[in-house]
């Protein structure tokens, strides 16, 4: 019989640990906030501190106080200011600091908020290094000062200030660590919330954004390409929609709950998704398919309902199934509710603008012809590769969902389910080695994919590489059925490397843009230099990283300068894509022009391309080696 494994730890009563509120926050933020992060991506930690304070404001203005909202940044400062009821006086400490204590309990005094947890105001108070609070009502004034959630100062006092609150408010940068906020995400979180509350005027470091169209502003202003017909807005009593066609691959449409930004979407995207197809297919009398009725798709859907469930803290997917939840079976599901108004207000208005119904069928028949022939080539492709074994092969596959979809079943490993998409047996054979097999896959092309630019659907539809990536992510039929939350290319970084990410890129762009507008996409980061001497070893991403470690090691220094994945041996390499990664979230704004950015990268060799890389590119010979 083998020994038990020998442990030095006594576990007894004194290993027995509560968590009082703050303490807890700060020792499990994912719980509350959903990640860290450093700004580099829309949903860090740092933004959805942002988003907790001003919800809190945006609430009090559905309620019908205070018609603006003052948001300020500075260095790592965040101030908010709203001219709401302002907090009641005695309860602004319980306010910001009691965990499962607030308002927003009461329906009759928050209806459709946001927030309904007493957690949010709470949870910025806790990660933030410094927070401050000043509630104004009736020409009194309540303040308190904490540091890491601990109160500092307390007191009260006469004010001329209109009512309102303040919050003042720096992440702490031991959790968050270096920081920075990405303006354009805060304008756009800003802009979003002006969309969505008509009337209401928000102010970020001095400029006014106001909205008097609601999401048809949203939806006009982010168009990337011109629809084939002006965009439907249709509105009614706790829900808004927009509605239109246009050329480009997928769908693209924002949904929002409650002014709340719903990015991962939800049972009300999914039902105005339905909602769309069953109304088309009725008002043509025809059975067209689903996917043909929304290819093409450029929209947008806002409702209000009571009580919302929200799948995480971070609340960018809507879980509830009815409109108001505390009335259950009783109550229309959101579902109904969005198929009935869109039935309805949809079928009117095609009745009443008879010159856009041609359009939209002609559309929907061309991504009906286009998609048989499409599939029929797929389905051929993958038959034969099938047969080959080729697909066994290129994907090595993670135990989480093998040849399943992603479930709600365990949503922490749904979070971290990713797909390494990398080239060659050395590269893809390294990560194999080293990944995490329970929620990382990796899938190997094989040379250099096809550029999907200069290529038409159905050449891209029977290129081997293509197919079977796509098979791999599981969205031949459907986006929703995507098998991985995150898609990371990882290819070398030299020339060729560049070229493959490229490639890949515009695959994704072209026929799968709502992966990068979701936020799915990512760059893996690996290291260009080690450096080490025999004391120390620090691997490096930049040059400047490099020259920093070269300065702090001093002496006896050995360079090592990486060209392909390959060269990096498994036992550091698992240390790249472990829990630290660097990762390089691919943005694409909504208003940026696909087939710009595709022309400008993909396209014909053009001068304006060429100066670009010669004013970006760093030779070689800066990234070699340098002898010391």
């Amino acid at each position: 019989m083998a020994n038990a494994p020998q442990n030095t730890a006594n576990y007894t009563e004194d290993n027995i640990r509560t968590l009082e509120g703050i303490e807890h926050i700060r020792m499990r933020p994912g719980m509350y906030i959903g990640r860290l992060g450093n700004g580099n991506n829309p949903g860090d930690g740092i933004y959805v501190l942002i988003k907790e304070i001003v919800d809190n404001s945006i609430d009090e203005f559905s309620m019908g106080f205070g018609k603006q909202v003052q948001i300020s940044i500075e260095d790592h400062e965040v101030t908010v200011r709203d001219y709401g009821r302002g907090i009641p006086l005695g309860s602004v400490v319980k306010a910001t600091s009691k965990l499962n204590t607030g308002g927003k309990f009461d329906d009759s005094v928050f209806k459709k908020s946001v927030g309904l947890n007493g957690v949010g105001t709470k949870a910025v108070n806790a990660l933030s290094s410094s927070f401050y609070v000043r509630s104004h009502r009736d020409g009194q004034c309540s303040w308190a000062r904490y540091e890491k959630g601990k109160l500092t100062d307390e007191g009260m006092s006469e004010t001329r200030e209109k009512n309102g609150t303040l919050i003042v408010f720096t992440p702490d940068s031991e959790l968050f660590g270096e920081y920075n906020f990405n303006m354009d995400y805060v304008e756009t979180m800003v802009k979003n919330y002006s969309y969505l509350k008509k009337g209401l005027t928000l102010v970020l470091n001095g400029t006014s954004y106001k909205s008097e169209n609601g999401l048809l502003d949203l939806v006009n202003e982010n168009l990337s390409e011109p629809p084939l017909y002006p965009p439907i807005h249709l509105e009614g009593e706790d829900i808004e929609i927009v509605l239109s066609h246009g050329n480009a691959y997928g769908e693209n449409i924002s949904s929002f709950v409650n002014g709340q930004n719903t990015r991962d979407g939800g049972t009300h995207l999914s039902a105005y998704r339905e909602a769309i197809a069953k109304t088309l297919k009725e008002f043509f009398k025809k059975n067209y398919a689903p996917e043909d009725c929304r290819q093409g798709v450029v929209g947008a859907i806002s409702i209000q309902i009571q009580e919302p469930n929200f799948e995480g803290q971070t609340k960018t997917k809507l879980g509830s199934n009815y409109m108001w939840e505390k009335h259950g079976e009783n109550g229309p599901t959101i579902r109904n509710f969005v198929n009935d108004f869109l039935a309805r207000n949809l079928d009117n208005y095609l009745r009443m603008h008879m010159d856009i119904v041609p359009v939209i069928e002609e559309k929907i028949k061309a991504s009906q012809q286009e998609r048989e022939e499409i599939s029929g080539i797929q389905k051929k492709t993958r038959e034969k590769n099938k047969k080959a074994n080729v697909y066994n092969r290129k994907l090595r596959d993670c135990r989480f969902h093998f040849n399943d979809k992603i479930t709600e079943k365990n949503q922490e490993n749904v979070e971290k389910s990713s797909i390494f998409i990398t080239e060659g047996d050395s590269a893809s054979g390294t990560i194999t080695k080293v990944r995490n097999a329970n929620n990382q896959a990796v899938f190997s092309l094989r040379g250099k994919p096809i550029n999907c630019y200069k290529e038409s659907r159905k050449r891209v539809a029977e290129n081997e590489e293509l197919n079977l990536l796509i098979s791999a992510l599981g969205v031949e039929d459907d986006l929703e059925n995507l098998r991985y939350n995150n898609i990371i290319v990882a290819t070398d970084a030299d020339d060729d490397g560049m070229h493959i990410r490229m490639l890949v890129l515009t695959f994704f762009m072209k026929y799968y843009p709502d992966l990068i507008r979701r936020g799915h996409v990512h760059i893996l980061q690996t290291p260009l230099f080690r450096v080490r001497n025999k004391k120390a070893t620090q691997y490096c991403y930049s040059i400047e990283e490099k020259e920093e470690a070269v300065a702090r090691l001093k002496t006896g220094i050995e360079i090592t300068r990486f060209k392909g994945l390959g060269e990096i041996s498994s036992n550091e390499f698992v240390d790249f894509i472990g829990e630290n990664m660097r990762l390089d979230l691919v943005k694409l704004a909504d208003e940026e022009s696909i087939s710009n950015i595709m022309e400008f990268y993909m396209g014909d060799n053009t001068i304006d391309r060429q100066n670009f890389i010669r004013e970006n590119l760093r030779s070689e010979e800066e990234l070699e080696d340098v002898n010391i």
